[in-house]
Order: structure tokens, then sequence, then C-alpha cells
């Protein structure tokens, strides 16, 4: 048979074969080919996600602005349009924020929301929200967290902007930016009883400089703290329950308008003014001797002659609660076993005419007092006073807290017969006395959080202060009280808190920040500390701390004085108060009362940040020893010890302002550098145009 010519094609066998052999002493060096190629292409993708993928991602938008994701920081960012600036970096904290959003969007069917989950960590929801005002757009924030383990946390940048609002602190600082604060619960507090806290006046509100608003919904359980210079955070409580934080972000076109259209509507109720008579009177504290009825109406009766022999006879003496407590000692006994001859009967207030009298109360009684004994044995100690309740049976016992030094109980506002008894109780002493005002101390606080007790739910966070101020509004609009929370709206005057005698931001450098602190959250009718504070310091008096308290003062709604001006200066200090009382009635009282309607018709505060002319100049934001009253006087006092001069910033560019000491005129958005400024006399500047 003939051989068969190769037809060109390798037989199987052969092909397997010689395939194998050749593979054998390569396959290391395909292998490494193979993952040389994997990992080239790993990197080209990489590169090409860093080069062509932003790190920044839009996750909602809205007609204005809009919310993005920032993957290097895990921070979300408020960016206004059309300019693209961005008004606020939010910092997430409590989930791997390092974890981008996915473009996929479980509320993709709404583009009026953005949805994300951290898997077991929290939920994320952003949605637009009905703005206040056309030209103001809002988000709502809403996280959820999925373990009661998960602490959430959102820290706002201070980097380049200046915070404003929130709560009172120790040394006020204006902005927010200079203070420091551990994380602590967002409830007022009494910084007798703790100053490293927060005080007595405070809002669930924070305003930006570049025109954005946080707005804490007041169901949230919160805490805040204060990173100076670098942010603030809001945080939730862990370990009970998973607690959801809820806020709403609102931006504007600059912070006067974004205070505008969101923070002077904060209460959204009916606004009431208390009793402007208070306005033009001065407030003489009593601190004579207090040993007995008898020595405190003679104490009384002497300083009224004090007062009219130095031509100083208007106003208002202030009893404080010790005193009120020793006038009206037979008030603690039921009105069918209280003594005819008591000694309170006895007094007249028409020996301290034509002054008017001021007294004290608080709602707190002493354990010692015979009000709460007789309570403990009549078996209403649960009813009258605020108390744990048991968890197996048995008897509720009073929550025990310390007040002035004292071990006490505190008025059960929750309670009708409480509340009723106490405001009659007050009415009668009012009556009994004479007093034309009562003050109410110690409205701040919430006792429960203070002894690490969950409190019951009508009394979550700042509900006893709000909930006090409503029933002691009640009484009239010649009521002050110590504290405010959502209660900016009530026909009631506030008492301050006590000021160091210095020149620190415990003391008189915090005087302004103070005031423009209140009159932002909408507690424009405030009783500042007494003149040269009412918390002693090392040093002996000052004279020059006297009297530029006293010009601050002047311009404020209420003159409050502990030690009278003969007590601790020289003949011209005396002369110099005279003069300023006279001012404060003359020209600043009208100027309160024209402002007042402006305020109960829009909510704008009565004494204003520079930068409420000024509301785009960076030097505006950061101005804290000058004020506004209305839109058209600057009041720009010396607040550095041994000063005859200062740098004075007039607001409002194109405005002209006037010296009302020297009649000189300057035009607005100017600084005027090392401008004269006596010892007796404070720059104050009128608005010409």
């Amino acid at each position: 048979m003939p051989l068969a010519r190769p037809t060109g094609q390798i037989p199987d066998a052969a092909w397997t074969s010689g395939f194998r052999e050749m593979t054998e002493p390569w396959k290391g060096a395909v292998g490494c080919l193979g993952v040389a190629v994997f990992f080239a292409m790993t990197i080209g993708i990489i590169s090409w996600q860093a080069l062509e993928q932003s790190p920044e991602e839009w996750v909602l938008r809205g007609r204005a602005g809009g919310m993005l994701w920032e993957r290097r920081r895990g921070a979300l960012l408020l960016r206004a349009l059309p300019a693209g600036r961005t008004v606020a970096v939010i910092a997430v904290g409590g989930v791997p924020a390092a974890e981008p959003p996915p473009p996929r969007d479980r509320c993709w069917h709404d583009g009026g929301q953005f949805c994300y989950a951290w898997e077991e960590d929290a939920e994320l929801r952003l949605s637009l929200e009905p703005p206040p005002a056309p030209a103001t757009e809002c988000y709502g924030v809403h996280w959820t967290p999925l373990r009661p383990d998960v602490m959430l946390k959102d820290c706002f940048s201070m980097a380049n902007v200046s915070w404003y609002g929130g709560a009172s602190i120790r040394s006020q600082r204006w902005p927010l930016n200079g203070a420091e604060s551990h994380a602590q619960p967002f409830v007022s507090g009494d910084f007798s009883k703790n100053p490293a806290g927060y005080g007595p006046v405070l809002e669930r509100y924070f305003l930006g400089s570049t025109g954005v608003t946080v707005t804490v919904a007041p169901d949230v359980p919160l805490f805040l703290s204060l990173e100076s210079n670098r942010h603030f955070c809001l945080e939730t409580p862990v370990g009970r329950a998973a607690v959801p934080l809820r806020y709403l972000l609102c931006v504007s076109s600059d912070v006067a308008a974004a205070h505008q259209h969101v923070g002077s509507q904060l209460v959204g109720q009916a606004r009431a003014l208390p009793d402007t008579a208070l306005l033009g009177s001065p407030i003489w504290r009593y601190h004579g001797p207090a040993g007995s009825a008898a020595k405190i109406k003679r104490g009384l009766k002497s300083l009224a002659k004090r007062l009219k022999r130095h031509h100083l006879q208007e106003g208002v003496l202030a009893l404080g609660e010790r005193c009120t407590a020793i006038l009206a000692a037979a008030d603690h006994v039921p009105s069918e076993r209280r003594k005819r001859h008591d000694s309170t009967r006895a007094w007249d207030p028409s020996l301290i005419e034509p002054l008017q009298l001021s007294i004290t109360l608080s709602p707190y009684a002493s354990i010692t007092s015979p009000l709460f004994l007789r309570s403990l044995r009549d078996g209403e100690a649960a009813s009258y006073w605020l108390s744990l309740q048991p968890q197996f049976g048995g008897c509720s016992v009073p929550l025990l807290t310390t007040w002035k030094g004292r071990l006490c109980a505190r008025l059960n506002i929750t309670s009708e017969a409480a509340l009723s008894w106490y405001l009659a109780r007050a009415r009668r002493l009012r009556q009994v006395l004479g007093a034309t005002y009562m003050v109410f101390e110690g409205a701040e606080g919430n006792a429960f959080l203070e002894q690490d007790v969950p409190p019951p739910a009508e009394l979550v966070g700042d509900q006893y202060t709000g909930a006090l101020a409503a029933a002691l509004a009640t009484l009239g609009n010649a009521t002050v009280i110590s504290a405010g929370a959502r209660s900016s709206h009530l026909p009631l005057f506030v008492q301050m808190s006590p000021l160091h005698s210095d020149w620190s931001h415990a003391g008189l450098k915090g005087v302004i920040p103070s005031v423009l602190h209140y009159s932002l959250l909408g507690y424009n009718f405030f009783i500042p500390d007494a003149v040269g504070g009412s918390l002693d310091s090392d040093a002996p008096g000052d004279p020059e701390l006297y009297v530029r308290w006293l010009q601050i003062v002047t311009f404020l709604p209420v003159m409050a004085f502990s030690t009278p001006p003969w007590l601790c200066c020289d003949a011209w200090v005396l002369n110099l108060t005279r003069q300023c009382i006279q001012r404060h009635q003359d020209f600043v009282v009208p100027l309160l009362i024209k402002y007042s309607e402006e305020w109960l018709s829009l909510g704008y505060p009565i004494f204003r940040p520079v930068w409420w002319l000024s509301p785009t100049d960076p030097t505006a934001f950061t101005i804290e020893d000058e004020f506004l009253i209305g839109d058209e006087v600057l009041v720009a006092p010396v607040t550095e010890k041994g000063r005859t001069w200062r740098d004075i910033y007039l607001p409002g560019e194109g405005h002209l302002w006037m010296d009302t000491n020297t009649a000189r005129v300057f035009d607005g958005g100017t600084i005027l550098r090392n401008y004269s400024a006596s010892l007796a006399e404070v720059p104050v500047f009128v608005k010409t145009s």
C-alpha cells in the first residue's frame, strides 16, 4: 500500500504531548505573567477611578443648593448654588465614615430624598423640606441607629465659619468658636452647681456666618460638645435604646437673612411683652441685716432713705429668697392655723415709697422645712415634689437635690394640685408683702439627669423649664424667671447668671457676648447681673471696673445694682450713676419700646451684632465688644482694664454714623483705630443715613 501523505494537521496525541512537554519548564513564568497582567489592570482601574471620579458626590440637589458626600473625610457638605460655595461641613461619626454611599439610592423613586444604610450601624435619610421663606432652602437630616450601642455624632466644622446660638456657658464667647465644653446633655443648668455645664438660657438652634442654620428637633435626646476653633458636635446618648438624631439644615443668602427667616421664628407662637415699666426702673438689691423680719424691715427702710438722700429714690428694692422667706414665714403654715400676730402682717410697703418691692421664690423646699415635713406626714410628697417611682411596688421617694447648699426637694410641675398650690402661694405672698415684681430662681436644670436617673417622658430635656415658665406667665407680666428654653415668646423677664467681679469673660468681658446670645435666641427682656458683678473676686473693689460695667448696662433693658455707688467709689462715680440712669430712661428706654414692636411682629432681636448691618463682611463676624440697638444705635464700650481708647468697627457700608459725644460723622464699613474713650465716657454712635 502506498504511504499516506501528510495533510498538514498535527495528530491529537502528538499536539497534546508536545504542549505538555513545552509548558512544564515555563509554568512559573506563565503564572507570574498572569499575576502581573492582573495587577496592572487593577492599578489601571484604580487610577482611572482616582482621575475620573470626583472625591465629592452629589447625593441630594435642590433649587438653590444641595448635599454632597466627601469620600476623603467621610463628611456631608452643604453647598449653595450657583456660586458653589460650601456653607457647612459635617463630619459623620458613629458609622464607618470612610465608606462612600454607592450610586444606588434606596429612595431613588423620590427625587426629594436620599437614603443609605451602613450595615448593622445606622441609616441616613436626607430630604428636601418646605422652606420658611422663598429665599431659603432647607434639608432634613435623619439618622437612625440600627443598634443601641451606636452613638450618632455629627460635627460641624468651624473652619471659615463663625457659629452663634446654642447654649450659654460660664465664660460666654461670641462667636461660639472660642468656647470649649466636653460632651454633655443639652439641658439648661445652674453655673453654681456645675460651672463647666451649660447655662440657664439655650435653644436647639445654631447660626453660621455662611448663612446656614441648624435646628435640632425638640424631642431628640441631645448631647453637645464644643471643641475650640475646630467644631461643635451633636450627639445622641448610647445604651438604653437606639436614639435617632434629627435636625434641619437651612441655607440663605447671608447670616442676617438666615436668622430673619429661621431663627426669628423659632417659637412659632404669638409673642407678648413683659411689664415695660421695669425698663426705666433701676433695681437695688438688698444685702442688709437678715436675721429677723424686724431687722429686714429696718434695713429696707434705711436703704430707701439712703437712696432718697442721694437722689436715687426711683426704682425697685429687690429681696433675695432668704429674706423673702423670713418676711413671709407665716405663709409656710396652712391658712387655718396661721398666727394672726405674724410680723409679716405689720409690713407696710409705704415705708419705702416711691420705691417698689421685688420678692424672690424658687421651686425648692428644704427637707427640714415645715412645708416638706408636712407633705411627708400627710402622704402627699409624691404629689407635691418630683419623686422616684418604685419598680416593684412600694412608695414613691422624693428626688432630692441641692439648692444653695441645702438638701431640697423640687416642685412637681406635672401635678396640677402642686402647681395650683404653688401659684396660689405666690399670689398670696405678693399681696401680703405688697410686692410689684416676683423673681423665680431655680427654673433651670433637670433634677433627674443630675442624679443620672431617666426622667419621665413629660420631663425629658428642658420640659421642666418650659412648663414652669408657662405656668409663671399666668401670674402676670411683672414676673422674672432665671432660665429660658422655648419660652422666649412669654411675657417674662429673664435674670442673667451672676458674673465675677473681674475683667475676664466670666466677668465684664462676658456681658456683651451674653447680651448678643440672649437676644439672638429671642430673650430680649433680660436683667443683667449687677453693676460690678455679683461674684466677688480676690481683688478689692475696682472703681474702674464698676464704671466700665455701669457704662454697658446703661444701654441694656434694666440697670441692676448690688453695691451702691456710694459704697464702692468716689463722689464722681455717684454723679455718673445718676447721669447714666437718666440717660437710660431718656434715650435707651424709648429705643427699646420702639424695637420691641418690631420684635413682636417679626421676631428680630432688639440687641444686634454688628454683622446685622454688614452680613457679608468677615470682619464683623468676630466682633464681641460692640452691639447695636435696633438698626440705629451702635454702642462700643471699653472692656480692657486701663484702656482709654479702642478700635471701633462701624458697620453698614454706605451709612453714616455720628458720635454722640463729639458730633463727628464717619462712614460705615470702616474701622476707627485707637478711638478715644476716656473713663468718663462710652463711645455711642447714631446712624444718620
